[in-house]
């Protein structure tokens, strides 16, 4: 497209460099902020601005947070028994819109994939070693997406955690074999969580 400012140019291509956006979109949302007052298109710009530089991200779990530790792990009224173990924060925000799961998680940032070059050593493993050495934890449940991938590191991760007295549990497979966990509509993700299973029974540690 041609533009006959080079301001709405530039602004439309930053917007394009979000995900999803195309440049028909991106110039949509740019002529909606052009219409809004000043004001409004400055705390906007604020509001994102200090997002990026004052986000924290959670000593304990590495959730997204204000302060040292996220609105959860310093919940009192969570059970501080369970660690949920997650791929993102993406993850997170799905499971807890289901309003059915109360302890606490654990962001390792991704899954093993040999392929892509992701080994153990660059996913945070070794945090959710510690809390589960300090003591207190009773339940760590395996919330990855049903891949491969997800599975070679829960199989990998059940391995650092066997000679610890926890009990190990995954999601059971209602969510579909090969999916995203972030895409799974939330009464489903709800159910798998509500219904997991030992880890012992799941098919890759029975194969």
């Amino acid at each position: 497209m041609k533009y006959s400012s080079k301001l709405i140019a530039d602004a439309v291509s930053e917007f394009q460099k979000l995900p999803g956006i195309g440049e028909k979109t991106a110039l949509r949302l740019v002529l909606h902020l052009l219409k809004q007052d000043k004001q409004k298109v400055a705390y906007f710009s604020e509001a994102v601005s200090r997002m990026r530089s004052e986000i924290r991200f959670c000593s304990r779990c590495q959730n997204v947070a204000d302060h040292e530790l996220c609105d959860i792990c310093g919940n009192n009224m969570r059970d501080q028994t369970q660690i949920c173990l997650v791929e993102s924060i993406r993850d997170i925000i799905a499971i807890e819109n289901t309003n059915t799961y109360r302890g606490t998680y654990h962001v390792i940032g991704g899954v093993i994939s040999p392929i892509d070059g992701v080994g153990p050593d660059q996913l945070n493993i070794p945090g959710l070693l510690e809390r589960v050495q300090a003591g207190g934890v009773k339940e760590v449940i395996m919330a990855l997406s049903p891949t491969i991938e997800g599975d070679t590191t829960i199989f990998y991760i059940s391995r650092k955690l066997k000679d610890y007295e926890v009990q190990i549990t995954s999601i059971a497979r209602g969510v579909s074999f090969g999916g995203e966990l972030e895409y799974t509509d939330e009464l489903t993700l709800g159910r798998s969580i509500a219904t997991r299973l030992p880890y012992e029974n799941t098919s890759l540690k029975s194969s």
